[in-house]
């Protein structure tokens, strides 16, 4: 064991963690377009590498310093600019490594469905998948952007080529034009912060675009002022604050099953993450101005989102609006930094968004996953029209309630503990915006309650009496996200242990 740590203790582990996939990635354009079984399997070796490699890191992280940047990598890149490849990982960043890399091997598992264009179709899945890894390792901005790029850019062609349209009930939904629009949106946001970064850049004066460097910066609190609220919308975009969340619901609509795992289930993420990291970090007295209009605003998104999920019967419709609800709560846990004297509030409030954006990150893109496989066999996103399918379906049903348990927060779940917590800190803050958070709970067990009676428990449709259940490669990656939130369920200080310190460190600086 002590040779086994020594090893890895000597390896660069978070550039293997981020560049493994790509490397797969660069490995597949070199191989024949008829080689689909090498594709798929170069895409589960790649990102199996990086899950591996994700819980290595996680479980080595020194929680009594996690407050501290850990696993670094610092090699001068271009000075002139002070621009450095600068790698690590603290107690913020570190649950969601460990998050890519569960959705990213569970994605590339249910990336098997995939019927046609296999060698673009992973190349640019292992592209955006790297991307997303080095949005949470990177300590260098500008290098920051670059991946934040990577993994964006790439999703317009996913769901372009692979997407599908929405007709039938509602209002269809086509998917070229669902693509440009995340594209819109997305490069949007990225502009934002990128504006924001070089803002940041400019005035610090130290010619630098190193996290750590810009920290100790002398900003003045006006120019935080504008800095903030620039690079907070940049995220917000990202991470589907209303009413700039319109993309999301027609992207994840259009996006086959994989891609909106991994839409839900990270890249909303990197915005969450980049608000708290990025947004509140180098600019604490501007978050202190605007999080409390944030937190007023975190609160319509719960509600907005939730109601309108509550008017869905496409169920990739109803989990695209629960997780426009449910990021909400993460933006209502990082107001509660607006504060940081009142209590245990700022801790408790921002520990658990980040606990939520592992929590939704697993329970959704397990939702997303599901819903995909049984709109495969059945050729059908209505739930009300799929009746009892847990009669025909019982491994599939069965993981549908646990997915639909989790992100209603049943005890027990990782959606509790998370919840819990933002709702916890809101109230020492403001019990009026924590009573209105905590109403939309009623409303998300509504609609999730709804889909679980009439999609798996209600009179079964004849036409879908002798369907298959899931198959092995799609129960493995079922019953890893499962139990990834039945893990952090049970025993919430899995997550709690290295958040609390690395969410003291921030409030320290506001």
């Amino acid at each position: 064991m002590d040779f086994l740590a020594n090893t890895l203790d000597k390896l660069p582990l978070l550039s293997i963690i981020t560049f493994t996939p790509l490397l797969a990635a660069l490995i597949i354009l070199l191989v024949p377009s008829s080689y689909t079984r090498i594709f798929q399997g170069l895409a589960l070796l790649a990102t199996g590498v990086s899950l591996v490699l994700s819980i290595a890191v996680y479980a080595s992280l020194n929680a009594v310093n996690a407050g501290a940047f850990q696993w670094q990598e610092l090699h001068s890149w271009i000075p002139d600019l002070g621009i450095s490849y600068h790698m690590g990982v603290d107690g913020i960043s570190a649950p969601l490594v460990l998050l890519c890399g569960i959705i990213s091997f569970t994605a590339a598992m249910l990336s098997l469905q995939i019927e046609n264009r296999h060698k673009e179709y992973f190349a640019l899945a292992l592209t955006v998948m790297s991307g997303v890894f080095g949005v949470f390792t990177s300590l260098d901005l500008f290098l920051f952007i670059l991946f934040y790029e990577m993994a964006s850019v790439p999703m317009f062609f996913l769901v372009g080529i692979w997407g599908s349209d929405k007709m039938g009930g509602g209002k269809p939904i086509y998917h070229q034009k669902a693509a440009m629009k995340l594209l819109i949106y997305l490069q949007l946001g990225g502009a934002l912060v990128m504006l924001g970064i070089i803002g940041a850049y400019v005035m610090a004066g130290i010619n630098s675009f190193d996290y750590i460097a810009l920290l100790q910066a002398n900003i003045s609190s006006e120019t935080q002022y504008w800095l903030f609220a620039i690079i907070f919308l940049g995220f917000a975009i990202e991470a589907g604050l209303v009413p700039f969340h319109t993309w999301l619901p027609e992207g994840h609509s259009s996006a086959p099953t994989a891609l909106s795992m991994m839409l839900a289930g990270v890249l909303l993420k990197m915005g969450g993450y980049g608000i708290i990291r990025v947004a509140i970090g180098l600019c604490p007295d501007g978050a202190k101005a605007w999080l409390p209009i944030i937190g007023f605003m975190a609160v319509i998104n719960i509600l907005y989102g939730a109601l309108c999920a509550l008017k869905q019967t496409d169920i990739k419709l109803m989990i695209a609006y629960s997780s426009v609800s449910h990021m909400g709560i993460v933006f209502l846990g990082a107001a509660c930094l607006s504060e940081p004297t009142v209590g245990t509030s700022a801790i408790l409030g921002a520990s658990g968004a980040v606990f939520q954006m592992f929590s939704h990150g697993v329970v959704t893109a397990l939702l997303f996953a599901l819903a995909g496989t049984v709109y495969l066999i059945t050729h059908s996103r209505d739930f009300s029209a799929w009746g009892g399918l847990a009669s025909a379906m019982p491994w599939l049903g069965t993981a549908y309630v646990l997915a639909a348990m989790g992100s209603l927060g049943l005890p027990g779940m990782s959606g509790f503990v998370a919840e819990l917590m933002v709702f916890l800190g809101t109230w020492q803050r403001s019990p009026i915006l924590a009573a209105c958070a905590i109403l939309a709970l009623v409303i998300t067990a509504t609609y999730l309650l709804r889909s679980v009676h009439y999609g798996f428990y209600g009179p079964l449709n004849p036409k879908y009496a002798k369907v298959r259940d899931a198959n092995l490669c799609e129960k493995i990656p079922f019953a890893i996200l499962a139990l990834s939130s039945l893990a952090v369920g049970v025993c919430p200080r899995l997550i709690t242990d290295i958040t609390t310190p690395a969410i003291q460190e921030l409030i320290s600086r506001l």
